[in-house]
């Protein structure tokens, strides 16, 4: 018995990719949660999970840069509430602006303490991949760059 290169083959799709002309009838094969393979037939036997594409077409995921989740609800629901609307927009990735003081979790103060307790909340709660960009709002913030980068793995 030969082992499966792929964990999912999505057949019969037109897929969409940059610089070509028109979507292409293409086998898509998927391996760890990644797009592992493009091609016009992939064998059924290349895969564990076989998956009818309908005929639709099927597009890259797409990246939003600049999101305000948590800015009007709270963090914990509306991580849930936006990733999901994105998802179903064909969002795979959020890139979410974040600060101290009001509406974001109102409440001022150090990131480094602040910082932590936005990543706690957001734990589990997206339906996508995110991250979080922030801004320095006073001088005190500018001071944390350094640790946020070297510690947080966060730059402003």
């Amino acid at each position: 018995m030969t082992e499966l290169s792929l964990d999912l083959v999505i057949k019969n799709v037109r897929v969409v990719r940059p610089n070509q002309p028109a979507p292409q009838a293409l086998d898509i094969g998927i391996s760890g949660g990644k797009v592992a393979r493009l091609e016009a037939d992939i064998p059924a036997s290349d895969a564990a999970q076989i998956y009818d594409g309908g005929g639709k077409l099927a597009f890259p995921g797409l990246v939003d840069a600049h999101t305000h989740t948590g800015i009007y609800t709270p963090l914990e629901q509306d991580a849930v509430t936006e990733s999901r609307a994105a998802a179903m927009g064909g969002v795979t990735s959020m890139l979410t602006y974040f600060r101290t003081g009001q509406y974001y979790l109102n409440k001022g103060g150090a990131y480094r303490d602040f910082y932590p307790e936005v990543l706690d909340i957001s734990r589990g709660r997206y339906h996508v991949d995110y991250g979080y960009h922030l801004a320095p709002i006073s001088r005190g913030h500018i001071g944390e760059m350094e640790h946020l980068a070297t510690q947080m793995g966060k730059t402003f």
